[in-house]
């Protein structure tokens, strides 16, 4: 009988890819899942939002951006 080094070094190699393999696949399809296009560009263009002059404040802008964690 193998020890038991062996037999994980076994399961690791083939299950272990297998996961790998599903969990990078799963990434792929989710951001190209219908409808992220909007999302990804909103994200695109953080960097450029506010080129001219600083954010606003005050809670008239407050109400109008969305916050990210709620």
């Amino acid at each position: 009988m193998e020890d038991t080094y062996t037999v994980l070094q076994v399961i690791a190699r083939s299950w272990g890819a297998m996961f790998m393999l599903l969990v990078f696949l799963g990434i792929i399809a989710f951001v190209f899942r219908p409808g992220a296009r909007t999302g990804q560009k909103d994200a695109a263009n953080i960097p450029f939002r506010y080129d001219d002059a600083p954010a606003p404040e005050g809670p008239a802008h407050a109400a109008r951006v969305q916050e990210a964690r709620q």
